[in-house]
């Protein structure tokens, strides 16, 4: 198990070399092929790529009458309160719901004895052969890969939001 400096570098040593050209579809779900390269830790020029699949379900809306519900299981009156003056000020409040689904039976890993940088280029050839508009490098820590993987979630998450919520909007849903 990481500790909490473990996670932060992990997060801070997260780069998107190749960004997927799509982002979280609205009315359906979005499978995302990753590759993620990191260093093997203690060794010169070995280096591990795992390539695999993310899986968002669509987004969800979610209403404060149905937030209250989820949000307030195990809290107190206080937090009754909040959820009561939300309702009351927030009527058009809606938040989006984003379900990811990581499936580790879908990774695959290899390593390769070569430099970083030469294997992100190979890598990175590959992708634009592959013409696959949902494909996406990332460079990351071996150890905290996963912190990797989920910090590309959080930020696809915060990147499809706003035209989500303007699809929503134009089918009237909002």
């Amino acid at each position: 198990m990481l500790d909490a400096a473990s996670v932060q570098y992990a997060i801070e040593n997260t780069a998107v070399i190749h960004a997927p050209e799509r982002r979280i579809d609205t009315f359906g779900s979005t499978s995302f092929r990753f590759f993620l390269v990191t260093e093997l830790m203690d060794s010169v020029n070995e280096v591990r790529i795992r390539d695999g699949r993310l899986h968002a379900e669509r987004p969800q809306i979610i209403a404060p009458g149905h937030l209250q519900r989820m949000l307030l299981e195990g809290f107190g009156e206080r937090a009754e309160q909040f959820m009561e003056w939300l309702q009351d000020n927030a009527g058009h409040l809606a938040i989006l719901k984003y379900g990811f689904q990581f499936r580790k039976t879908d990774v695959k890993e290899t390593i390769v004895h070569n430099s970083i940088d030469e294997v992100i280029q190979r890598l990175k050839d590959q992708v634009d052969h592959s013409e696959d508009p949902l494909s996406v490098i990332l460079q990351g820590v071996d150890e905290g890969w996963e912190v990797s993987l989920l910090k590309f979630a959080s930020d696809m998450i915060q990147e499809s939001s706003s035209g989500n919520l303007g699809d929503f909007r134009r089918r009237g849903l909002l």
